[in-house]
């Protein structure tokens, strides 16, 4: 997998990779659409790295109940959720996008 743009110097080396596994996990249904996605020409590595840290920044969150701002906490739920929602889109789009 090959990173791309300039968000990967920000996430921790191999946090694209932690998202998409993450992402394989959530979502067993689209496990074989994801690593086609993540096989292609062009991967949403910076969707996989967001969501990686998404996912931790949620579960320190989780970890730490009585220090935890309950509204951060929902929005990071939120972003998951979306970034979930965006996923499952280019997965769904993924084998038109590569015939033609």
């Amino acid at each position: 997998m090959k990173n791309s743009g300039d968000g990967s110097a920000m996430s921790p080396k191999g946090a694209g990779q932690r998202g998409l596994h993450r992402l394989m996990l959530k979502l067993p249904a689209m496990r074989g659409k994801l690593q086609g996605l993540a096989a292609g020409r062009s991967p949403p590595i910076d969707l996989f790295e967001a969501y990686e840290d998404a996912c931790v920044t949620l579960h320190m969150l989780h970890r730490r109940p009585a220090e935890t701002d309950y509204t951060l906490l929902r929005e990071y739920e939120t972003i998951c959720l979306e970034i979930e929602a965006e996923i499952i889109e280019c997965c769904l789009g993924y084998p038109s996008m590569q015939k033609g």
